[in-house]
C-alpha cells in the first residue's frame, strides 16, 4: 500500500517536477523509476528513531551468521625488510537469499581501526559489525539482498605485514581484498567500499590500483592524499609532526608480534613531519614518502568505476581541498560521479547526534536543516545501479548546502556558471603593514587586516567556489607564513580561510626558495566557500601568521611578511531558488538536535 500511496503521490506532482542543469528547468523529470523524486523526499514518513538514517522500505532478507577469512599476499616487492608474504583478515555477512544460489553483490568498509587502541581498550574486531559505520550498512543493504565486509589492513587486528600507513603495501593489502571479494561464489563479481576519514582513504587506495571488480566507492571526508591532508600549501598542521607515530602507537600490540609490522616506512614516517615542515624546499629524501601516500592522481589513471563524493564544507579534520577541484576534474575524465556537500563537520551527512554543536561561522547557522534523514536511502539508489544494475541512473549531481542551511542541486560544484568578482585591496582599506608571531606555538603578534566596500548595494551575493587571494608581499627571510580569515564586514560573520607557507607562494605542493627582501605574489586559495552575503555588506580580510590548527612558521620571530596589496577574487552565482533542494526535516528530527 505504501509504494501505491508514492505512486499516487508521484503522479499527482509529476507535472511540477524538473529536470537539472545548473538549475531545474521545466523539462519534466516526475518519478526517478520505482523511487520516489529527490524532490519530494521531504513529503514522506522517515524513520527518525535511530542514530542513522534508514531506507523507505526495509528489505525481505536477514543477515546469516559471520564468517571470516584469511588469506595470503606476496608482498616481496614492497618492504626493503618485512614480510615476503602477509596475510589479510576480513568478516563478511551474508544475506539470505544467498542459501537459494543468489549472487549478491558486497560493501565493504576497509579500515586500521578494527582492534584499534592501547591494549585492553582496543575497539571491536572485523566480526563485530562496527557501530556507525557497519551498523548503517549492516541494517538497510544486508536486507536488500548486499554482502557486508569488514577488511582490517595489514599491521592491524589480525591482519599482519608491516603497517606502512597508507602507504604502498596497504594498498596492495587493500588491493587483494577486493579481488578476493569480488570472486566469491556466492558474488556477483561487484564490489561498492564505503566509509569515511582513513576508511574514505583506504577507498582511494583500492581505486588507485583499479581492480576489475570495484565499482563504486563512497568516501566520506576520505583523504586522497596525505601531504595535502597534513599541508596546505605549505602550512604544516599540528598533527603533521605526529601523525604516523600516533597510529602506529594505537595499531602494535607490545608483543614479538609486533616485529612484522616494522618496516623502513614506520621510521621514516616518524621523521617526515618535522623534516617537511622546518626543511621546505631543503627537505631531502621526504618526497618519495608523500608521493607514494598521493592516491587520487593513480586513481584518475587506473580506476574504471564511479564516485559518490561526500564532504563536510565545515570538517577540518580532512579538508574540503582534498575533493576539489579533483570533483570536477574526474566529471571532465569521464567518470559518473554525484556528490553530497553539507556544513557539517567530520561527520557523515545522518549524523544528527554530531550536527548540533558547531560554532557560528563553522556550520551553526545551517544547523537545523543539516542532517540527512534520506541519506540511506539516496545511498541505496546509488547501490542499486552501481552494485545490482537496477533502476534508473541516479542523477549526476551535486547536493550542496549553503553556508545558512539552504540545499540546492547543482549539476556540479563549484558551479561552471559562477561569475568573478575582483576586488583590488588598494580599493580596501588596509590596517596594519606586517604579519608575524610569536613562537612556533603560534600567535598573530601582528596581523593586516582589509576592510573591502559592498559587493552589492541592491541584491545578496551568493558566493560558492574556490575564491582566489593574490597577495603582494615582501619577505624577510626564507619562510613566513599568512592565514587569511574572510568575515562578512559588517556583522563579522566568518565565510572561509587560506593559509600558505610563503615558500609555496607560487601555488601547490612544491616549494621554492625565497630571499630576503624579495617581492613576490602569493597564490592563495580559500578553502571551498559556499555562502550569503547580504546585500550592502563587504568582505573583511584578516591576516595573521597561523589560525585554525595550523602551526606557526618554524623560522618564527625571524620572518614576518610585508603586505603590500593585491587582488581578492570571489565568485558569485545567480540563482532564482527553482534548484532549492527541501530535504526530510521532521518535528521529532528537529527536536533531536
Amino acid at each position: 500500500m505504501r509504494q501505491a500511496l508514492f505512486l499516487a503521490v508521484l503522479l499527482l506532482f509529476m507535472p511540477l517536477s524538473g529536470c537539472l542543469s545548473d538549475e531545474k528547468n521545466g523539462e519534466e523529470e516526475g518519478m526517478n523509476g520505482p523511487y520516489p523524486s529527490v524532490w519530494d523526499r521531504h513529503e514522506l514518513d522517515w524513520n527518525w528513531s535511530s542514530s542513522i538514517s534508514y531506507v523507505l522500505e526495509p528489505g525481505p532478507y536477514e543477515a546469516l551468521a559471520v564468517q571470516e577469512a584469511t588469506f595470503e599476499v606476496d608482498t616481496s616487492g614492497v618492504w626493503e625488510t618485512g614480510p615476503a608474504t602477509s596475510n589479510v583478515h576480513l568478516s563478511y555477512w551474508l544475506p539470505s537469499n544467498t542459501l537459494e544460489g543468489e549472487s549478491v553483490p558486497v560493501i565493504a568498509v576497509v579500515s586500521p581501526y578494527f582492534s584499534f587502541g592501547q591494549p585492553g581498550s582496543e575497539s571491536g574486531a572485523t566480526n563485530v559489525v562496527g557501530a556507525g559505520r557497519g551498523d548503517f550498512i549492516y541494517e538497510n543493504y544486508v536486507p536488500h539482498g548486499y554482502a557486508f565486509a569488514q577488511v582490517s589492513v595489514f599491521g592491524t587486528e589480525e591482519s599482519s605485514g608491516c603497517f606502512d600507513y597508507r602507504g604502498e603495501g596497504e594498498g596492495w593489502g587493500i588491493h587483494a581484498a577486493v579481488e578476493w571479494l569480488g570472486q566469491q561464489n556466492w558474488s556477483n563479481g561487484k564490489v561498492g567500499l564505503y566509509g569515511k576519514s582513513y576508511e574514505g582513504a583506504t577507498q582511494w587506495e583500492a581505486a588507485a590500483l583499479g581492480s576489475e571488480y570495484l565499482a563504486t566507492i563512497v568516501p566520506i571526508s576520505g583523504t586522497t592524499g596525505l601531504h595535502p591532508l597534513l599541508y596546505k600549501n605549505g602550512s604544516a598542521e599540528a598533527r603533521s609532526q605526529v601523525m604516523h607515530m600516533n597510529y602506529f602507537s594505537s595499531t602494535v600490540d607490545y608483543n614479538e608480534d609486533d616485529f612484522d609490522n616494522i618496516c623502513p616506512d614506520i621510521i621514516e614516517g616518524f621523521f617526515a613531519g618535522p623534516v617537511t615542515y622546518g626543511a621546505g624546499e631543503l627537505d631531502p629524501y621526504m618526497a618519495n614518502y608523500y608521493d607514494e601516500r598521493e592516491h587520487i592522481s593513480k586513481a584518475l589513471e587506473n580506476y574504471k568505476g564511479s564516485v559518490y563524493w561526500v564532504q563536510g564544507m565545515q570538517d577540518w579534520n580532512v579538508d574540503p581541498h582534498q575533493v576539489f577541484p579533483w570533483y570536477q576534474t574526474f566529471i571532465d575524465e569521464g567518470f559518473e560521479v554525484r556528490g553530497m556537500l553539507g556544513q557539517w563537520e567530520h561527520n557523515y551527512p545522518d549524523q544528527w547526534t554530531k550536527h548540533n554543536n558547531q560554532d557560528s561561522g563553522y556550520g551553526g547557522e545551517a544547523i537545523q536543516n543539516m542532517t540527512r534523514w534520506d541519506w540511506a536511502q539516496d545511498l541505496f539508489e546509488w547501490f542499486e545501479y552501481y552494485l545490482k544494475g537496477v533502476g534508473p541512473q541516479p542523477e549526476l549531481h551535486a547536493q550542496i548546502q549553503r553556508n545558512d542551511g539552504e540545499w540546492r542541486i547543482e549539476s556540479t560544484w563549484p558551479p561552471l556558471d559562477a561569475e568573478p568578482l575582483e576586488q583590488p585591496l588598494d580599493a580596501c582599506t588596509q590596517n596594519g603593514q606586517r604579519v608575524a608571531g610569536a613562537s612556533v606555538a603560534g600567535g598573530g603578534a601582528m596581523s593586516v587586516t582589509f576592510e573591502c566596500p559592498a559587493l552589492f548595494d541592491d541584491q545578496d551575493a551568493h558566493l560558492s567556489g574556490l575564491f582566489r587571494l593574490h597577495l603582494d608581499v615582501t619577505a624577510a627571510m626564507d619562510g613566513g607564513q599568512i592565514f587569511a580569515e574572510m568575515q562578512d564586514a559588517e556583522t563579522g560573520l566568518r565565510l572561509g580561510h587560506a593559509t600558505m607557507d610563503i615558500r609555496y607562494h607560487q601555488g601547490g605542493s612544491d616549494p621554492t626558495t625565497v630571499l630576503p627582501g624579495q617581492t613576490l605574489t602569493m597564490l592563495m586559495e580559500f578553502q571551498a566557500i559556499d555562502a550569503n552575503l547580504p546585500a550592502g555588506h563587504g568582505i573583511r580580510l584578516v591576516l595573521t601568521e597561523t589560525g585554525e590548527d595550523y602551526l606557526a612558521p618554524a623560522c618564527g620571530l625571524l620572518c614576518p611578511v610585508t603586505v603590500n596589496g593585491g587582488m581578492l577574487t570571489v565568485d558569485h552565482i545567480a540563482r532564482d531558488g527553482s534548484n532549492m533542494l527541501l530535504t526530510p526535516q521532521g518535528e521529532d528530527a528537529a527536536n533531536n538536535q
